[in-house]
Parts: C-alpha cells; structure tokens; sequence
C-alpha cells in the first residue's frame, strides 16, 4: 500500500466580521451597528482580513502534493483528525489550547496573524514563514515542544483532556458542594464557584488571574514543568463546608479527587463549556497530568 501525501489541516475560528455579517446580513447594517456603539467597521475588517491572508499565503505556498483541509473552531468535536496530520492553528494563542484537546500527538504549527495583538506564546510564527516550517515538519527536522495536559476522568470512565486548565464546579459558575480529596492533604467538604486545575502553559491564563489576586504565583508551574496548579475559588466556610484546602499543586503522578454533592456539576477544558462532563451526585472525578502531550512546533 502506498503510504498517504501528508495533510494539512488549517484550524481557525469565525472572525467578527463573518459573525457581524451573519446577524445584520449587509456591510451596511454592520457598519451602522458598530458605529451605533462608538466603534469602526475598518478595525474589525482589517483584523478579518488579516486572518484571511494568512490562510491563503500558508495554503497556496505548500508543494502541491500536498493535502488541505480546514475546520472552524466551533467543528473540533466533530472533526477527525488522521494520525499523519501537521495541524495548522491560524489565529490567537487560544486556538491552539482549543484544538490540542482533540489530538493524539499530531504536530502543531502555531500561525499568528497580528503581531500587533497577539502575544504568540503559542503561535509562533509569521505567515510568511509558515510554510518552510510544515515543510520541515513532514521532512521530521522540526523542533518539537512536548506541552504538559491536564485530564479529568469520571469513575464511568469518560475523560476530558485540556491544555490550559479544567473548570469543575457548576454550569453556571455558582456555588456547588462536593468533597475534595488532595494526596497527603487530606479531604474536605465544602461549598464554592469552582476549582481550577491548570498546566505550566496555562499559567499565563485563567490560573494566573486567580494567583496574581491572592499573591500565589510562586505556585505557578513552568510553561514545560510537567506539574499542575489548582485553586479553589471563593469556598465558603461553615458549619458544613471548609476552606483549608484553597490551593496548591500537583506533581506527576498524582491526582486530585472531587464527589459531588450537588444535583449536577460539570466539568469542561480551555473555556469551551458546551464540551464538558456532567457530573451526577455521588459520582467521583479525579484530575491529573493527561498521559498525552502537546506536541508544539517551535
């Protein structure tokens, strides 16, 4: 059998633009929506066409045996990726966090098409550049980032895995009552908005904003480090509940415990709500290191 030409697979989400037009069907009542508001429609196309260009200079500069495809944001949890694909993530940061969830070790090359706004922590390249890096990614002469993933797995067995961090608490960020067991630390009940558990990537995300508040980035792990940060947000002591166990980390290997004890919590990856596990009254999650990895292209 002859061995398949390899695939690029272009990831990239609805810019404002596309979703202005989608609600207010014309430029026109676009333009008037946004200037309504004290906002310009040339902003928002440039940001649209900057993305734009990016796609088309990547795509029409690979070889020509080369396969394409591309997938919005919004599709991953029902996009296939094949185990030869070089994944192409053109936009922010984020979209690379929200399309790792979804691969088994495939490369990803990070495309950053504003500079300007854009800190390219994982997008790292320029377009123009872009194409001579997924070349050497199919020769296997790129250099390769192994980024740490955090897992969540339900005692039915379903797992959700995320780059950045994992929420757990319930659906609508309120207060929610569970047991949290911490290794070597002991369990305790309590009532709170949530925990979260993020990696040394996502130490520059919602992790980070919970540290810098209380004075905890010391807890924070390297962007390579292969352990995990989790904290507990606004737990309410009482009678019933405590809040001892607020923060702390998680080496390789080990894992926190939660049972609900409320109707329904979820737990979900990135800030992509609608891809989450629903978690039952008595059911029990445990959150840990994922056993795969980020493969980033740097």
């Amino acid at each position: 059998m002859g061995v398949l030409a390899p695939r690029a697979v272009f990831v990239h989400r609805r810019s404002e633009y596309e979703e202005l037009l989608d609600r207010h069907a014309t430029f026109g009542q676009a333009e008037f929506f946004l200037r309504s508001r004290g906002r310009s429609i040339e902003d928002v196309l440039a940001r649209h066409e900057a993305i734009e260009d990016a796609l088309h200079r990547v795509s029409t500069g690979l070889p020509g045996d080369f396969r394409q495809a591309r997938v919005e944001r919004a599709d991953l949890d029902r996009y296939l990726f094949a185990p030869e694909d070089i994944v192409v993530a053109i936009g922010q940061d984020g979209l690379v966090a929200n399309v790792a969830k979804y691969l088994a070790g495939q490369p990803v090359v990070g495309v950053n098409p504003e500079p300007d706004r854009n800190p390219g922590v994982l997008v790292r390249h320029a377009p123009g550049s872009a194409v001579a890096v997924i070349e050497e990614v199919q020769r296997g002469r790129a250099t390769v980032e192994r980024r740490a993933m955090v897992q969540a797995t339900l005692d039915d067995g379903q797992t959700l895995v995320a780059l950045n961090d994992v929420y757990l608490g319930d659906p609508g960020h309120q207060s929610s009552r569970y047991t949290l067991t911490v290794p070597d630390r002991g369990s305790e009940r309590q009532s709170s908005s949530g925990i979260i558990v993020g990696t040394g990537t996502g130490a520059t995300g919602w992790s980070s904003s919970i540290a810098a508040d209380r004075a905890l980035q010391e807890w924070l792990p390297a962007p390579g480090s292969d352990s995990l940060a989790w904290f507990v947000r606004e737990a309410w002591p009482s009678r019933a509940t405590g809040r001892d166990l607020a923060f702390g980390d998680l080496a390789a290997g080990e894992q926190l415990e939660l049972v609900a004890e409320s109707e329904l919590l979820v737990a979900f990856g990135d800030g992509i709500e609608h891809d989450r596990l629903p978690i039952g009254w008595g059911q029990r999650l445990t959150v840990g290191a994922s056993a795969h990895r980020l493969a980033l292209v740097t």
